[in-house]
This record gives structure tokens, sequence and C-alpha cells, in this order.
């Protein structure tokens, strides 16, 4: 005889709020939208996850990586998830559970890649997203300092300004430096920043993520430092008056200042580091800060003239060139080192134009970049440019005569293809 379906055994997937850092990941990769969050914790739906495992190699920091074994009937709810400031400790089955995963726990398998591009589903831009690193990146460090390990302090070096004066596009240059403690860092990495105080519920503030805007050897070369891109935030993406807890924290410090820190993070979104490996970056507005760190190494190893790098592209967009973080040491770059294209879709007088517009304007060189297994892409920057984004790489292929499907799937088995989006 069967036993009652609340009395099957099931293994729920659980996010560990103690070592999440909120970057969004999960939620922006998983194929059955099992995954969501509010202001605080990051949550998955026991009735919608159906154990792909898609959400769990691309997780900086492992929180990803948790199960509880329980039966159905006393499997923890969204609502109940996000109140935790803490993984529940495991309890023993009750006598007599039934072993296995019930049907009625699984969720539809998501949609092959090859149907994607078919018409018959929607596309899902984060389905040609890399998980893996490129094949030639350097070995990341992670997780050195974290919950489990405590923090570690770094003191403020610099903090000025990269945009032009205004109220709604204040973004800081901010350099911290961390003395004789070991904190090593790849181009594309991120760190977490511990604001001080406590939440509206009482609750110590969870950390914020942050994109490392500076290269390997440091923002100073041959120094213990990083550095970050931070816009100020005053309003939320409604338009709300809204004051962001980590952004105004970090850019209000001073020098000599000390902030706690946790991390680093990350071990996909790196750069190539062959000889002849190409690079097309494309973001908008603080996305910029690996592409900074990116362009700054590459700019470097040329100047030791002991690396030959191949081709730089990068597509940057923002509302006006006001917006625009480091607007004036771009134009300083040459132009036989880095190619950049600039896209404005609010400046007055002139028609809206996005980072995937300028990318269908550069049709025959993208195309060429993705004829070739040497070429890397990093799109960094609001979810609301992703789609875009990677319709306008499936376009120009396929107006080049090429196959999306192909194509798109070495750029993602090949770690060649790379999305991170908040």
């Amino acid at each position: 005889m069967d036993a009652p379906l609340g009395a099957a055994v099931i293994k729920q997937h659980l996010i560990d709020p103690e070592i999440c850092i909120r970057c969004n990941t999960c939620e922006s990769i998983c194929p059955v939208k099992a995954i969501t969050h509010d202001s605080r914790n990051y949550v998955v739906d026991v009735d919608k996850c159906n154990l792909c495992m898609d959400c769990i190699s691309p997780c900086p920091t492992g929180s990803i990586d948790n199960w509880r074994v329980l039966t159905r009937s006393n499997a923890y709810s969204v609502e109940a998830q996000l109140g935790w400031d803490e993984l529940p400790a495991e309890v023993p089955l009750p006598a007599g559970a039934e072993a296995g995963i019930p049907v009625a726990a699984v969720a539809p398998q998501p949609v092959p890649l090859t149907q994607l591009e078919a018409g018959e589903e929607p596309f899902v831009a984060s389905a040609w997203g890399a998980t893996l690193p490129p094949w030639s990146a350097a070995h990341p460090y992670v997780n050195l300092y974290g919950a489990r390990t405590g923090p570690i302090a770094a003191t403020v070096a610099g903090n000025f300004r990269v945009t032009a004066v205004g109220r709604d596009y204040d973004t800081h240059h901010i350099m911290l430096d961390f003395g004789t403690m070991p904190f090593p860092v790849l181009e594309g990495q991120s760190i977490g920043i511990l604001p001080p105080g406590l939440d509206a519920n009482g609750r110590p503030h969870h950390a914020r993520q942050y994109s490392i805007a500076s290269p390997r050897n440091g923002e100073r070369p041959g120094y213990n430092n990083v550095s970050l891109t931070i816009k100020r935030v005053l309003e939320d993406h409604q338009g709300n008056p809204v004051r962001g807890v980590g952004s105004n924290y970090m850019c209000d410090l001073k020098v000599g200042d000390t902030v706690q820190v946790i991390g680093p993070f990350g071990n996909s979104f790196l750069m190539p580091n062959h000889p002849r490996s190409n690079i097309v970056m494309i973001c908008t507005g603080t996305g910029s800060a690996p592409m900074r760190a990116m362009t700054e190494w590459r700019r470097r190893l040329r100047q030791s003239g002991k690396f030959e790098g191949g081709k730089l592209m990068l597509f940057f967009g923002a509302r006006t060139k006001e917006e625009l973080p480091y607007f004036g040491p771009l134009q300083n770059l040459p132009r036989d080192f880095i190619d950049i294209n600039f896209a404005f879709s609010r400046t007055p007088g002139a028609p809206k134009r996005y980072v995937q517009d300028v990318m269908r304007e550069r049709a025959a060189d993208l195309a060429a970049l993705l004829r070739d297994p040497d070429s890397f892409f990093y799109v960094c920057g609001l979810k609301s440019m992703e789609e875009g984004v990677v319709l306008a790489l499936r376009d120009v292929a396929r107006e080049a005569g090429l196959s999306w499907e192909e194509i798109g799937a070495a750029l993602k088995r090949e770690g060649r293809l790379h999305l991170e989006t908040y």
C-alpha cells in the first residue's frame, strides 16, 4: 500500500543565507524559475525546483549547495525561507516515512537550446551563458574570507568621482588596501562589503557585492590593493526614492577609513590568458568595472612587450556621456589597442541608441570574431540588457550565414560567453 504523498521523503534544495552574497546568479540561471528573493534572502520554491543542478556550479560562494532530506509535508515554504538568518538544523525523519522523491515535486524540464531559436519557445538569453571559465584563465582563489572565517579589514586608499557632476549619476572609483594580509584577485572576480549598522528589522546588513575594477597586480602595480566602481543609489528600479545602504556607505568613505570585506568571489567570469585571444566587452554603467580590469591588465601586458594580445572591443552604454564612468580616460586609450563603441540612450536631440544597436552596426567585425575560437565575450550590467545583447549576437551570426545553434552552444561549452547581469 502506497504511503500518503505528504509522508514521502524529498531532498529539498536550500540556500544558506549566511554565505549568500545576493549576486542573483542562481535566480538568473534557473531554467524553471524556482529561485526568487526579497530585499534580504534568496530562496528556492520546492514546488518548482526539479533538482536540475544548473545553479550549482555558477554560484560564487557555494551557498547554493545545501540540502535537507525531509517529508514533503514538512518542506520549508518560500515564506519561511525568506525569514531565515541561517539554515535550519537537519531533523530526523519520522518513522515509516517513504523513501524516494515524489513525482509531484518534479517540475518540467528546461527547454533545450535547439528549440530556443526555432520560434517555438521564447528566447532565453541566460541559457547561452557559460558557467565554465576560459581554458587559459588563471586559477582563482575564492571564499578566503567570509561568514565562516570572518571578514578582513581594508583601508580606503582613495575615493574619487568618475562621472561628471550631477545628482543622478554619482559614480565613484574607490581603492582599498589590504596591507600585509593576502587577498589575491583576478579580473572578473568580486568582493563583498559589510555595511555597518542594522537593517529595519534590527539585523546586521547583509554583504553588498561589487566587481573588482583593477587588474590582478593591483590598482597600483605591486601593491596589495583593489579598486571598485560604485554608483550611489538614490532610487529603485521603479524610480522610487531610496537610499542604497551599501552604495551610499561606500561613496561617502574618506581616505583612511576601514571597511569589512569578504571574498573574493567568482570562478568563471575570468579573462583568457593565452596569446592572440580576443576579448569583446559589452557593458552598461558600473558593469564597466570588470571590463576596466581586463583592459588595464592587457594594457600592462602590452607595455611589457612580452605578450601578444588579440583584438579588444568594447561596447559601453549609458544614458548620456556625463553618466558614463571613466569617459575621459577611455578617450586616451590608443585606437590600435582597443576598439571602443559608445551607445547613449538619452542624449538631447539624438535618437536612443543601446549597446545592441551599436553591435548590429559592427556586425561584420563581430561575425569575424564569432568565427574565431579564440574570441571571448563578456556582458555585464543591468538584467534588462541581457536579452537584447544575446539576440544581437544571434542575429549577427545568422546574417553572416553562421548557425547560431552551433556557435552559441560552442560559446557556452567552451567558456566563451559570460553573462553577469543584475
